[in-house]
């Protein structure tokens, strides 16, 4: 059998994958990583390696401390398995795992391969799941490899730390680190991940030079992030943002590690009766999960910071500077990322609420506000005000990430809405493309919705999105064969954007003004 060496692993070199049987006389897909051979499971559409552990785990003295090296083993690891949730509880109704359940021993990943075989190295796409970094997890059905990897890419997801296991920041923390930082440990394993992408993706045929990121809300505040820190530069070529970025949010900022600090300390000590770094290690992971979990709270007491060692600054400042990692960038929004904020309202939108809103927050530019989101019908006043809560919840947040990196970088920026969301559920609110509609899309993943009576345009856009992604991963451009034409995003180009819908096609942006607005009256 003709073999060759690649980063050290003896590979097939079709598809790079260790013969069979060669560690026993196992017919599943082997490969051999930096720290042992896995093996992974063959669906004859592609090979899956789930729950391969990429650093070692972060409890007892690890415990918010940056990951560190994963332990090698001997023989062969069967990853055929989703490794165990990061410890979360229960925020978001729409979370549905596929793995054993919660545990600080949870920083795994996953890699789904074609399983035709490639003569060519495949360009890699690095999921970031969402979760408000509070909650989720790489096993839900709808972010599964499977299908996208079918594009001619390599998949990878991994967990990553949340909630007060990711993002607490205390001054015996930053003492302890030698850099004066603190916070931010679910970041760093998402840094540590790529790091390992570019070590051993290779030996499952992947490229470690041709690397997206992409991911949603805070998997996409996650790749603003990434694109900012000098701790990810040379780990990725390309970058993806579904609804999400760390500048301005009306729910999400980055603050100084010296406030974060304030807070959390604070916030331990008042939920727990206790302040020290010896104290806060010695609690049992379920006890300090109780404490900051649903009901108690909604769970989003810890935040991402300005620590000084992942950021050196806030992230608008780095890009306003042209520090950040200078890569293609494809990113957007949905249509109607407002709506569960409206739908769930007790109190309904009207223009004379609207104009309440207009005057408490914007004073004496409410005049502009009432032109930019009009109601001059009910209509037009549910519509307005469902804008302008999606576009303070996540929306211009993504609008000036994409604006920041056109100011100061060299690469293209490809901008879409999107805008067919699944087909309304007759006895539910009206959510539209809600927030979070798109993923099922992006991974081929409509049936995981299986109460969802699904459309053939749902599913025709679910291909063409398929598409899209891959083809940027693979060359920086998502245009191909078949698909309608998706201009870079410039304002020699009059600022066109990808409406991703029945047909798909793009148009010049005819709420730049609203943007614009929002901008100079959120300016800091």
């Amino acid at each position: 059998m003709n073999t060759k060496v690649v980063h050290g692993s003896l590979v097939l070199s079709a598809m790079l994958i260790l013969p069979l049987g060669l560690f026993g006389e196992s017919s599943a897909p082997q490969v051999k990583t930096a720290s042992g051979v896995v093996e992974g499971k063959d669906d004859g559409r592609v090979h899956s390696f789930l729950g391969i552990p990429y650093v070692a785990p972060p409890v007892g003295d690890l415990r918010w401390k940056p990951p560190a090296a994963a332990a090698t083993w001997s023989g062969v690891r069967k990853a055929t398995e989703f490794g165990a949730h990061c410890m979360q509880g229960r925020v978001f109704g729409d979370m549905n795992f596929r793995d054993s359940g919660g545990s600080e021993d949870c920083l795994t990943l996953n890699v789904w391969v074609p399983a035709k075989p490639s003569k060519e190295k495949l360009p890699v796409m690095v999921w970031i799941y969402g979760g408000g970094f509070v909650a989720g997890t790489t096993s839900e059905q709808r972010q599964d490899g499977t299908h996208l990897a079918q594009q001619g890419v390599i998949v990878v997801s991994m967990n990553y730390r949340l909630g007060v296991f990711g993002f607490l920041a205390h001054p015996e923390l930053a003492k302890e680190s030698g850099r004066n930082a603190a916070g931010n440990y679910g970041l760093l394993d998402q840094v540590a991940a790529l790091h390992w992408v570019h070590d051993n993706i290779a030996a499952f045929g992947g490229d470690p030079g041709n690397v997206t990121i992409f991911g949603e809300s805070a998997g996409s505040f996650s790749v603003s992030a990434q694109m900012a820190s000098p701790l990810a530069k040379g780990l990725f070529q390309k970058a993806i943002g579904e609804s999400g970025a760390a500048f301005y949010s009306g729910g999400l900022s980055f603050e100084p590690l010296s406030v974060r600090e304030e807070k959390d300390v604070k916030t331990v000590s008042t939920k727990l009766g206790v302040s020290t770094l010896a104290e806060l290690r010695a609690i049992p992971a379920e006890k300090l999960l109780a404490a900051f979990a649903p009901p108690q709270s909604r769970g989003f007491d810890f935040e991402p910071d300005v620590d000084g060692y992942f950021l050196p600054e806030a992230v608008p400042a780095i890009f306003a500077a042209g520090k950040q990692n200078d890569v293609p960038l494809l990113a957007g929004w949905n249509h109607d990322e407002g709506s569960y904020e409206i739908a769930y309202s007790p109190q309904k939108p009207t223009a004379d609420s609207l104009k309440a809103t207009a005057q408490k927050e914007f004073g004496d530019k409410a005049a502009e506000f009432v032109r930019l989101y009009p109601s001059d019908t009910p209509e037009q006043a549910l519509r307005s005000a469902q804008d302008f809560a999606g576009d303070r919840f996540i929306a211009f947040s993504t609008w000036d990430w994409m604006e920041s990196q056109a100011k100061t970088g060299k690469q293209p920026i490809y901008r879409y809405r999107f805008d067919l969301g699944p087909p309304a559920d007759p006895k539910g609110p009206q959510l539209g493309a809600y927030h979070s509609a798109e993923i099922e899309y992006v991974f081929g993943q409509l049936d995981s919705k299986a109460e969802v009576a699904w459309k053939a345009e749902n599913r025709a856009l679910s291909d063409e999105m398929q598409k899209y992604w891959a083809n940027f991963a693979r060359s920086g451009d998502p245009n191909g064969a078949g698909l309608p034409k998706w201009p870079v995003y410039t304002a020699a180009d009059g600022w066109r954007v990808m409406f991703l819908d029945a047909p798909c096609a793009a148009h010049k942006d005819d709420l730049r003004d609203r943007y614009l607005f929002l901008a100079g009256a959120w300016a800091k």
